[in-house]
């Protein structure tokens, strides 16, 4: 009967997908586009008039079979992408954006510059107005590939004019190329979203062009417009530009609080503890320790020397001053039952020693200021540093020793 027909029928396919599925996750893609292959044909031997709409999932894997293909080439890629495209109207810019990262992909960047080019000219009734976006994804991706070529044509002239040349026709096409990336690049940064390539491109023309209030103008509306997404990376570019532009230090304090917020691990945190550890304010010197205590929380710190001096020389100051001991004793009452084991055991303390030794001075110094004379770590770098005649050892001995009081108040 029809019905039992169109049962079986359904039931086929969704095996054979089953089948394309366990293919493709265990990497077999001859065996996967044989199945492909299968599933088209019954597709087309389909005389039900229920919809199925499958274009969208030969699209997507006979494009990740086509990528990993052993046999496959780009000829046979670009054919099958073109009649992806005829296959479905509302995905046909989606389809054009994937075929130009795949030439792109493949080196081929006048051929993606042409397809994303071809694709901004398409024009189809309403559908134009629905896939807006879409559109100006493609005019993003054209835009920043007049950024490439506006690169390339920098370089060129600054070559030249490091040899005492002039290229009137080299400078017009970068100048144009300018003209276009800049277009481009801002109408997609008006959207709110993450668009961090395209803000750097962005930037760095208006830079290059000497427009720094513009860039600066941007860089803001990426990092604090509240209806973009929450991302670390605009607070780094502004950041960043801040720093290449001598902005004062209140600017740049305020930039990396924010991204101290978001991600305390952050590379910066180290550079932002500095800036805090020399101002004359508490408040800010204080968060110049909170700050580098959240980072030390992170495994991917814990051997960065870097941090573990920035821990130790603020951690030094305040016990030889006496003053702000309770600021070590409120970072350390949230640790003091997992950092030992994390950070100053003896298996880390021999590690350590062995690997680097200016790491294990530092974390030996913190150690000993923390956890008092006693604490594995310290006890067995210490005995290691001096036993090897090491001066700074000795001198580290005799400090942690001296202020064991110190050790004892913060405990108690």
């Amino acid at each position: 009967s029809t019905h039992e027909y169109k049962l079986n029928f359904k039931k086929s396919k969704e095996m054979c997908l089953s089948y394309i599925q366990d293919a493709m996750l265990q990497k077999q893609w001859k065996r996967a586009a044989e199945f492909l292959t299968f599933y088209i044909e019954s597709l087309e031997k389909d005389f039900s008039t229920e919809y199925m709409g499958p274009s969208e999932m030969i699209w997507r894997i006979g494009t990740e079979i086509l990528c990993h293909h052993s046999h496959s080439s780009m000829k046979e890629f670009n054919s099958f992408i073109e009649q992806m495209k005829t296959l479905g109207v509302k995905r046909y810019l989606k389809v054009c954006l994937e075929h130009a990262f795949h030439l792109l992909c493949n080196g081929l960047i006048d051929e993606a510059y042409q397809n994303l080019s071809l694709a901004e000219s398409w024009r189809f009734g309403e559908q134009t107005a629905i896939q807006d976006k879409e559109m100006k994804l493609i005019q993003a991706y054209r835009g920043l590939l007049d950024y490439y070529s506006w690169c390339k044509q920098k370089n060129v002239l600054l070559q030249h004019g490091q040899n005492g040349f002039e290229d009137l026709s080299v400078e017009q096409e970068m100048h144009g190329c300018f003209r276009k990336a800049a277009m481009n690049l801002k109408e997609i940064i008006k959207i709110p979203g993450v668009w961090d390539l395209f803000v750097k491109c962005y930037v760095d023309l208006l830079e290059f062009y000497g427009d720094h209030n513009e860039a600066h103008q941007v860089l803001n509306e990426y990092a604090y417009n509240s209806k973009f997404p929450a991302n670390p990376n605009a607070h780094v570019y502004l950041y960043q530009f801040l720093k290449r532009h001598g902005e004062s230090k209140k600017s740049l304090i305020s930039a990396l609080k924010i991204l101290h917020d978001i991600v305390p691990s952050h590379e910066l945190m180290i550079d932002f503890n500095i800036m805090l550890q020399k101002s004359k304010k508490r408040k800010k010197r204080r968060l110049g320790l909170e700050v580098i205590f959240a980072a030390l929380d992170y495994a991917g710190w814990k051997e960065n020397v870097k941090a573990w001096s920035c821990l130790a020389r603020q951690v030094k100051q305040i016990v030889i001053s006496e003053k702000h001991l309770d600021w070590i004793k409120q970072e350390w009452n949230s640790r003091k039952d997992w950092w030992p084991a994390f950070h100053f055991s003896r298996y880390l303390a021999k590690r350590n020693w062995q690997e680097n030794e200016s790491l294990s001075y530092e974390k030996a110094l913190v150690a000993g200021i923390l956890l008092g004379k006693d604490c594995k770590y310290f006890k067995y770098v210490s005995h290691q540093g001096c036993k090897a005649q090491v001066k700074r050892f000795r001198i580290l001995k005799k400090f942690v020793n001296k202020h064991s009081p110190v050790y004892l108040r913060m405990s108690g």
